[in-house]
């Protein structure tokens, strides 16, 4: 029964100390784990450059014991140049698999000057040596009339013959209090490359949660869809992790901020916020990673789901 299951926390996995490359110099933000053999997981995350750009780095973790296996102080993949959708950086969804192919959808960032921050939505390529390429030097999903102001934070993953992706968008960057309104749509697609919208996915509470990001979606022993995702109020308190929940297969959610929930700390690494959870299964467990303090500068941890 999900009445006896709650998030343990293990404590922080991995934060980057020494000598690091000019790229992935801060944060190790929006972990994703994609699994290379055994107990070994890949862990990509988006890390920042001395002008916050953020580009893709990655660690190798056995995530049973938490060892860390590999830092690889080398880039994966690099932030766009001047003028491309993701000049000022990448944020990584999650990873998925078309016809053998696997894909890494991914926020591309835009800072111009004197304008507000917005993204699109772009997309990697998953060699078979798991590393990262750029597949497309245009937006996978850009904006247009149903998303006008920015896109984020993409998570796709493969039902029946369908693909089905849940998004982030902008209705507003001030929603009466100060606060974006910021919500999570979305759309299917047939062949994983061309998709159609579907609108709102999850409920949002102005005063109560109103700026979305990151969700990630899994489907547990109770049958029944379960996302998570990172959220602000509007009543000036930073991120926590929300949770919202489907029995029609993801078409319709319900908001369930508190159950299965995974608070901030008392103190330490991860007390003054907590953020960007990615969720996935491995030999019958179910882990979370997520970012704590200051959006992954300090690092990302690792939950499990006990009573599972």
């Amino acid at each position: 029964m999900t009445a006896d299951w709650v998030w343990k926390k293990r404590g922080r996995l991995f934060v980057a100390t020494g000598e690091r490359h000019p790229k992935l110099l801060t944060h190790q933000a929006n972990p994703l784990a994609v699994h290379l053999e055994n107990d070994i997981f890949r862990i990509f995350y988006s890390g920042r450059d001395s002008e916050n750009r953020s580009s893709v780095g990655a660690v190798d973790i056995e995530i049973p014991t938490g060892v860390v296996v590999c830092d690889h102080i080398e880039p994966f993949v690099v932030h766009g140049p001047a003028g491309s959708f993701y000049e000022a950086g990448i944020s990584i969804g999650n990873d998925y698999s078309k016809d053998g192919d696997r894909f890494i959808l991914f926020m591309g960032w835009q800072n111009k000057p004197g304008d507000h921050w917005r993204g699109d939505i772009g997309r990697l390529k998953v060699t078979p040596e798991i590393n990262l390429e750029i597949l497309d030097r245009h937006p996978h999903l850009a904006s247009d009339s149903e998303d006008s102001v920015s896109l984020s934070y993409p998570w796709v993953r493969q039902h029946n013959h369908d693909y089905q992706m849940w998004y982030g968008s902008t209705e507003t960057w001030d929603g009466g209090n100060g606060e974006m309104v910021h919500v999570i749509k979305g759309a299917v697609s047939s062949d994983g490359r061309s998709w159609r919208k579907t609108g709102l996915a999850v409920p949002y509470i102005l005063g109560v949660a109103q700026a979305f990001s990151r969700p990630t979606v899994i489907r547990l022993s109770d049958g029944i869809d379960h996302m998570w995702f990172s959220y602000r109020a509007g009543d000036g308190s930073t991120y926590r992790i929300g949770h919202a929940q489907s029995a029609d297969d993801g078409r319709t959610w319900t908001l369930a901020l508190d159950a299965l929930s995974i608070q901030a700390s008392e103190s330490g690494w991860d007390s003054e916020m907590i953020e960007y959870p990615f969720v996935f299964g491995h030999k019958g467990a179910v882990y979370m990673l997520y970012n704590g303090n200051g959006y992954g500068k300090s690092g990302f941890g690792l939950a499990e789901l006990e009573g599972h």
